[in-house]
């Protein structure tokens, strides 16, 4: 993961995605360099204009993210009711306890 990142940085600093220079940024990261990996994403980024990948990446991650916090806002939603229901069970409780006291 940390090879896309750093193609990604040298991208966005409009710098050549090269095996040199993305050997430079994750050796700066403080990972160790595997060649093969650089080599076959260097190799894998060749034919890919990567600005058109950015533009594209965002649709996708955008339209699957929508039903899953749909999805969550209905389970907070549910979890607040029942949160609201219990709060008012217990209070009830607490009145007949006062007053058994006070009878």
């Amino acid at each position: 993961m940390e090879y896309v990142y750093a193609a990604l940085l040298l991208h966005k600093l409009q710098k050549d995605v090269n095996e040199a220079n993305l050997t430079s940024v994750v050796k700066a990261s403080g990972a160790e360099v595997n060649e093969a990996q650089v080599k076959a994403l260097v190799a894998a980024l060749a034919d890919v204009n990567i600005e058109e990948a950015i533009k594209a990446a965002p649709v996708a991650v955008a339209a699957a993210a929508a039903p899953a916090a749909a999805g969550d806002a209905g389970a907070a939603e549910a979890k607040k009711e029942e949160s609201k229901e219990e709060a008012g069970k217990s209070e009830e409780a607490a009145m007949e306890g006062l007053s058994s006291l006070f009878g």
